[in-house]
C-alpha cells in the first residue's frame, strides 16, 4: 500500500513537522529508507553553530529520512524570513511557482515509494495572487492528514478546513489531534466534538510534549520528541 499524504494544518506553528517528520519515522522503520518527506515552501531561516544557513523543517526531516537526498529536491523553495511565503518571496523578486513545485515532487517520487508533502500554515496559504497551496495538492492528488492544533478556536478552524479539502474535491484520510496548549479547557470534550462532525478517522492523539522534549528556537524537533508523537498515531 502507497502511503504518500499531504500534511495540512489549521494554522501556521500547530505541529504539521513534528506529525510529518513522525509519519515519515513509521514508515521508515517499516521499511527503511522507503519514505521521504517534502516541502514546496519554507519560510525562515536561521544560521546553526557551524555559520550555514538552515531551517528547522527541513533539519527535523533529516533525522528520520536518507539525508543524501538533496534539499533542493525535499523544498524548491527556501526563504529567509518567517512571513507568508508569497509576500516574501514578492519582496525580493522572486515568484513562486506551481509548476516547479510539482516537478520537485514528482522528482522525489523516483526516488522512494511514499512521499510526506507538508504544507506551509493553513491549507489555503497564498503562493502567488492566483494560487495558494490547495492547487499543488490538487495537482499531485494524494489524500490529506490534517493536523490539528488543540487550542481555543480549533473548532471552527478545522470544520472550515475540512470543508475547503470538500469543496476541493480531495480526500481527506485523517486527522489527527496535536494538544499544543497544556492549559486547554475541555480537551477531550473539542477532540469529542471534532470526531461527532467529521466524517474521517482520528488517526491519534499527540500529548503536550513534556519539557524535555520541547522544540527549542531555531532548532529542529529532537529524534526523541518524533518518537514520541509517532508512538501516538497510526497511519490510515
Amino acid at each position: 500500500m502507497n502511503h504518500s499524504y499531504f500534511v495540512a494544518g489549521t494554522d501556521t506553528e500547530i505541529g504539521k513537522t513534528l506529525v510529518t517528520a513522525a509519519l515519515i519515522y513509521k514508515l521508515n522503520t517499516l521499511n527503511p529508507g522507503s519514505a521521504c518527506a517534502y516541502k514546496p515552501v519554507v519560510a525562515g531561516t536561521y544560521r546553526n553553530g557551524d555559520g550555514m544557513l538552515c531551517n528547522e523543517d527541513l533539519e527535523s526531516y533529516v533525522l528520520v529520512q536518507d539525508p543524501t537526498i538533496p534539499q533542493s529536491t525535499i523544498c524548491p523553495y527556501v526563504l529567509d524570513t518567517p512571513a507568508a511565503p508569497h509576500l516574501v518571496a514578492a519582496a525580493h523578486g522572486k515568484r513562486l511557482e506551481l509548476d516547479r513545485m510539482v516537478q520537485a515532487y514528482q522528482t522525489l517520487q523516483t526516488r522512494v515509494t511514499h512521499v510526506i508533502a507538508e504544507g506551509a500554515g493553513g491549507f489555503l496559504t497564498p503562493i502567488d495572487d492566483r494560487y495558494d497551496l490547495s492547487g499543488f495538492v490538487q495537482r499531485i492528488q494524494v489524500p490529506i492528514i490534517l493536523t490539528v492544533g488543540m487550542r481555543l478556536g480549533c473548532i471552527n478552524h478545522t470544520l472550515l478546513t475540512v470543508e475547503a479539502i470538500k469543496q476541493r474535491g480531495l480526500t481527506l484520510a485523517g486527522w489527527i489531534a496535536n494538544c499544543i496548549d497544556p492549559k486547554m479547557a475541555y480537551l477531550n470534550e473539542n477532540i469529542s466534538t471534532l470526531q461527532n462532525r467529521i466524517k474521517a478517522p482520528l488517526l491519534g492523539s499527540i500529548a503536550h510534549l513534556p519539557p524535555h522534549l520541547q522544540k527549542e528556537t531555531n532548532a529542529p524537533y529532537s529524534i526523541e520528541a518524533i518518537q514520541f508523537a509517532a508512538a501516538a498515531i497510526a497511519l490510515p
